[in-house]
């Protein structure tokens, strides 16, 4: 299943740098880990704000739940979920 799954990060402002370095840092080793693993498909940067947009795919809503908590900003995100489903225009003839 494909997954949308918006994004923002609501890392208090009065995070200590060094610690908001360390969780960015974190956080792409492990969205690497989930794109080397074929869970995140795509990511895109939202302009004027601290949030993303990416697509995932995973065996269902559970798989993407985990690979989700597993990101280390979890507890500090707001995230929307759509599962997408297949147009029938996208359909091959």
């Amino acid at each position: 299943m494909e997954f949308l799954v918006r994004t923002e990060n609501k890392l208090p402002v009065d995070t200590p740098d060094d610690l908001r370095e360390k969780l960015r840092g974190a956080e792409r080793e492990r969205a690497l880990e989930l794109r080397e693993a074929g869970i995140l498909k795509r990511l895109w940067r939202v302009p004027g704000r601290n949030a993303t947009i990416g697509l995932y795919e995973a065996a269902d809503a559970a798989q993407l739940h985990d690979a989700l908590v597993s990101l280390p900003m979890w507890k500090w995100m707001d995230i929307t979920v759509e599962a997408l489903a297949t147009h029938p225009q996208e359909k091959a003839p």
